[in-house]
């Protein structure tokens, strides 16, 4: 554990972010793999939602600086790219 003042409070900031980052990330690996699983089933239309719904949640994180913008991009356009090709195989 830290001994001087600034780096014990660095260490509570830490901890504060650290609870605060997980529930967003949590929120948009949920997200994904909810998309990721309409894709599977085939579900075009509960994939087109959901791909929505987590591209908010990805942006969102972005803007609070959990995810880089360039990690969130490359998720997106996977996933985007998932669920186009599940609906054209109808």
């Amino acid at each position: 554990m830290a001994n001087h003042p600034s780096s014990e409070k660095r260490n509570r900031q830490r901890l504060k972010r650290t609870v605060r980052n997980r529930g967003v990330r949590t929120e948009f690996r949920n997200l994904v793999k909810e998309t990721r699983a309409s894709v599977r089933t085939g579900d075009a239309k509960a994939a087109a939602s959901s791909l929505a719904t987590a591209v908010k949640a990805l942006d969102k994180a972005v803007t609070q600086g959990v995810l880089h913008r360039k990690t969130a991009s490359r998720h997106v356009s996977r996933l985007a790219r998932a669920v186009h090709r599940a609906s054209a195989k109808k």
